[in-house]
């Protein structure tokens, strides 16, 4: 797999995996308590990737702003790892 393409993945799935758990949140009233080390999880991915240099840190903070617009009720979305520099 070469750069272009581990960079394109690394974003779906990030995006997938912060997709999945602010649906999940919605749909359950208990959801931010119930999936925690999941978002958490998640929180340490973001940061992996971009320490990694697999995404910039604008970017991993534009995947965290756009899952938040679309889905502005877990509270996690909206503090995610702000990484910007």
């Amino acid at each position: 797999m070469d750069e272009r393409a581990r960079h394109d993945r690394t974003l779906r799935l990030l995006e997938g995996r912060l997709e999945a758990l602010a649906g999940a949140c919605e749909r359950d009233p208990r959801g931010e308590l119930r999936l925690e080390r999941e978002i958490v999880a998640a929180m340490a991915a973001t940061r992996h990737a971009v320490a990694l240099d697999l995404i910039t840190p604008n970017e991993a903070d534009g995947i965290w702003a756009a899952v938040a617009h679309r889905h502005p009720g877990p509270a996690w979305c909206r503090t995610g790892p702000s990484l910007a520099a």
